[in-house]
């Protein structure tokens, strides 16, 4: 500080609370730190007391930015609420001015005083700061002042102050363009903003920062510029849509309802009619043609309706108006009647190849003959084979067939004669021509004619040719169609005579291009000639030349036919042929054919060659028709030997057939025995088929067997039937639990492989299970040897009952055994219920060494004679 502001100081007389700070100050007078906390103090101070200190500060530190900042901050403060034409906002004008002196290159500074004289709506004055910050500041530095500028100029009605402020901007940010051309649209300056609109679309490079792809900005480009024609006049909207329409092809109908748009608002009628007329003819796609249509529909219903309301209005209307109002409601008609057609015209053009949208548009043409030829024409023409949806050669058989209908047969001759030259895909295609020619011919009577097309579609190429060589022509493989040999057979069948027609079979066969029917029909036709050896010798060739299954039904009628011939004359002959038919024959054909063959020995030939083909039959057919075969067998060979000769082949179906048909044959075969009185044999036969019946499933014939006891039985063979019955149970028991066993052990083995016992109760159970098996085995040893014996009763006593001269007396009486049969069913009964609660493999041991003693019982010594007898405890310990 100078002298005289020291002296002057000295003069002012200060607070007591100053002193300490104006004592700092007198120290360190260019100190910022002593200057801010002098501030801060005077910081409640009234107004002038804190300017004073920011001048003073500022005086000695006229480059300190903290201090101006700060400054310039209070300042602002201070003028907060009051009225704009306060003279202090002026004074703060000035300060920012001063400030700008030294900190002018501080953005800040700027920043700040150009939003506040934002606030004072001086807008002169406030463009110019914002000019003067952007000259001050280097250009690194403008994207902080743009902003402020840029919302100045939005905030007041000074569209063309904005305007240039904005193009000043794009030239620093162009990728904010799209911010420019919302501004231009919400002021209504609608050209510009399509200008710039237009640029930012043709700049390739564009990245929008709202997110929009380039095609979205070419829709709104199209928007704006056809519904604004009268403020759109810089651009050339038709130029620019037709260019949209060759660059976005999947927005057709939008941006030609766009161009049709723009010309109505222009008030161009004919010129948006003419449009709305391109686009129908020119789009593509389902879509776009229903958009154009719709609004080109609604287009014409509004300018009729307002032309209506206009003409209805005018009490001076003319005759001249009434004509325009029926022109343009005959207009409005004719498009909606040429909806369907126009709808084909875009499918057609999407694919001129589909077969399918020409009989389409044919049907579209109705009662207008000369539109059907030229649809014809035009579709035939522009259809490539190769290339066509559908069946090319329905176009030319419906094109010839016009003309048949409105009686041009030469045109119709000329058509097919050109259609036979097409080169098609398939052969098929260029046979379904020659076909529908001879067709043709034979409606219109001209039978030789027909013949000879046949004879012409038919004749030998030069060369030979494979027919699947698709290498070659259509023209050259033609002659081994079978759908054209087939057609001209049934013509010489129809019209020719047989030699010819003969010689067309004959020529089937030799190109080896026959069917099983074809054979079929070449043999009834030479039968309906009497010419039934030649018959005979097609129905071979047939067979030579096929195999099975195909041959089935060659053969069926080869000998069916035979048989009906020659009856039994020639028995070797039909033999030699049977046997020949059955050699290779499956066994789902074979059948049919061995009762046809039984059959005639039996008319013809011998009764036991019969039986040797029927026995034959049960072995060659499939396994399902088995049963019913061997029941076809039994029963012809009870009619021709009785039933007696039956018994053995019983006894092979029961041996061949699964167990479901067995149990069902050996039912029938007991009967039977009963039947003969052989009532021993039957109970027999019910003993061996119980082994595999489960009581369980089979109950039927647990029961049949019951009522076959009640009816020709006593009671010691019922005891007998309900023995086998629990030892057959107690076995399908012991199979069902071992299988749980061996679950049951896996599972405990993987929890807990430590076990030291598993080993011992696995022995223990392998040998109760071995041990079970062989007495299984003895059983089925002795049950299975059925037993044949008299049925007249032997032996009998004086009371009625059987004296068996052999039997061993094992004590055993009628009330004790009646005891045995109850306990051995509460045992049965206490072994299911504690099977539910089988859980570890000592719990199965256990319940398998109760069923078993469920069948010990003490043996007589007589059995044993002078062997060691043993004790049960003895084999309580083997079984453990």
């Amino acid at each position: 500080m100078s002298l005289a502001d020291t002296s002057l100081c000295m003069d002012i007389d200060f607070p007591e609370e100053d002193v300490p700070y104006e004592e700092e100050i007198l120290r360190n007078a260019y100190s910022v730190k002593h200057w801010l906390r002098y501030i801060d103090h005077k910081a409640k101070a009234p107004n002038n007391g804190v300017n004073i200190v920011y001048e003073r500060a500022l005086k000695e530190l006229p480059g300190s930015y903290k201090i101006w900042y700060n400054y310039l901050r209070t300042r602002r403060r201070q003028v907060r609420g009051r009225c704009l034409t306060d003279p202090m906002f002026d004074e703060v004008n000035n300060t920012f001015e001063r400030a700008l002196v030294f900190m002018h290159k501080m953005p800040r500074i700027w920043m700040d005083y150009g939003a506040f004289m934002t606030v004072q709506c001086k807008i002169t004055r406030t463009r110019h700061v914002f000019d003067r910050a952007l000259r001050a500041l280097p250009i690194t530095q403008h994207y902080r002042i743009w902003p402020l500028y840029l919302k100045f100029a939005r905030k007041y009605d000074i569209p063309e102050t904005a305007v240039r402020v904005y193009r000043r901007y794009l030239k620093l940010a162009p990728d904010d363009a799209e911010e420019y051309i919302e501004y231009l649209t919400s002021v209504n300056r609608l050209d510009e903003a399509a200008q710039q609109l237009a640029s930012i679309v043709d700049n390739e490079n564009f990245v929008s920062k709202y997110g929009k792809s380039n095609h979205q900005l070419w829709n709104e480009l199209c928007d704006l510029i056809s519904k604004n024609p009268d403020k759109v006049r810089s651009l050339n909207v038709d130029a620019i849509i037709r260019g949209g329409l060759r660059r976005y092809t999947d927005q057709l109908g939008h941006l030609w309802n766009c161009l049709a748009d723009y010309y109505v608002r222009s008030g161009l009628f004919d010129r948006a009619r003419d449009i709305y007329e391109e686009a129908i003819q020119t789009v593509r796609t389902v879509r776009d043609f229903t958009q154009v249509f719709d609004e080109y529909a609604q287009f014409e219903e509004v300018s009729l309706n307002k032309r209506m309301e206009m003409v209805a209005k005018d009490p001076s209307a003319t005759s001249e108006d009434d004509i325009d109002v029926e022109l343009r409601l005959a207009r409005f008609e004719h498009l909606m009647e040429r909806r369907l057609l126009l709808l084909n015209s875009v499918l057609l053009r999407q694919n001129p190849h589909n077969v399918h949208e020409w009989h389409k548009r044919v049907k579209l043409y109705e009662d207008k003959p000369h539109e059907i030829i030229n649809t014809y024409t035009e579709a035939v023409q522009t259809v490539q084979p190769k290339l066509s949806v559908g069946k090319l050669h329905t176009l030319w058989v419906e094109f010839a067939k016009f003309y048949e209908a409105n009686g041009q047969v030469e045109d119709a001759r000329i058509v097919f004669e050109r259609a036979t030259e097409v080169e098609f895909v398939k052969v098929e295609d260029l046979a379904s021509i020659w076909c529908e020619w001879a067709e043709m011919e034979i409606r219109q009577e001209n039978y030789d004619q027909a013949l000879k097309l046949m004879q012409k579609a038919t004749a030998m190429p030069k060369r030979k040719v494979d027919y699947h060589d698709d290498t070659e022509t259509v023209q050259m493989r033609l002659y081994k169609s079978l759908k054209l040999w087939s057609m001209y057979a049934d013509l010489e069948e129809s019209f020719g005579t047989f030699k010819t027609c003969k010689a067309v079979y004959d020529r089937i066969m030799d190109l080896k291009i026959c069917t099983p029917q074809i054979i079929i029909n070449y043999g009834l036709f030479l039968e309906e000639h009497n010419y039934f050896e030649e018959a005979f010798r097609a129905y071979e060739k047939g067979i030579a030349l096929f195999k099975w299954p195909n041959v089935y039904d060659i053969w069926n009628s080869y000998l069916t036919k035979f048989l009906k011939r020659y009856g039994g004359t020639k028995l070797e002959r039909a033999r030699d042929l049977f046997e020949q038919c059955l050699e290779n024959c499956p066994p789902e054909y074979a059948k049919y054919f061995y009762l046809l063959y039984a059959k005639l020995e039996e008319d013809h030939g011998l009764a036991r060659h019969a039986m040797a083909v029927y026995d034959r039959a049960t072995s060659a057919v499939k396994p399902e028709e088995m049963y019913d075969m061997y029941n076809i067998f039994v029963k012809k060979a009870a009619e021709i030997y009785g039933l007696p000769r039956t018994r053995e082949i019983y006894e092979k179906a029961i041996e061949c057939l699964p167990e479901e048909h067995m149990r069902q044959m050996c039912v029938r075969f007991a009967e039977m025995e009963t039947k003969l009185g052989e009532v021993d044999r039957a109970r027999a036969i019910y003993a061996h088929c119980s082994q595999v019946c489960d009581p369980r499933i089979t109950a039927d014939f647990w029961q049949t067997w019951k009522d076959f006891e009640i009816r020709h039985g006593n009671e010691d063979t019922m005891r007998e039937m309900l023995r086998i019955k629990r030892s057959v149970q107690a076995t399908y028991n012991t199979q069902v639990n071992m299988m749980a066993a061996q679950f049951i052990n896996s599972a405990n083995a993987a929890v807990d492989s430590s076990n030291s016992d598993a080993m011992r109760l696995l022995d223990a159970k392998a040998s109760a299970v071995n041990e079970q098996k062989e007495r299984q085995a003895l059983k089925n040893q002795t049950s299975s040897n059925i037993m044949f014996v008299r049925g007249e009763t032997q032996g009998a006593g004086s009371n009625g009952k059987v004296v068996n001269p052999d039997e061993i007396d094992i004590g055993d009486s009628d009330d004790d055994a009646d005891e045995d049969d109850d306990g051995d069913q509460n045992n049965v009964e206490n072994i299911k219920a504690s099977e539910k609660s089988v859980t570890t493999c000592k719990d199965i041991n256990d319940l398998v060494l109760k069923k078993l003693r469920i069948e010990q019982q003490e043996i007589p010594a007589k059995v044993f004679g002078g062997l060691k007898v043993k004790n049960q405890s003895d084999d309580e310990d083997m079984l453990e």
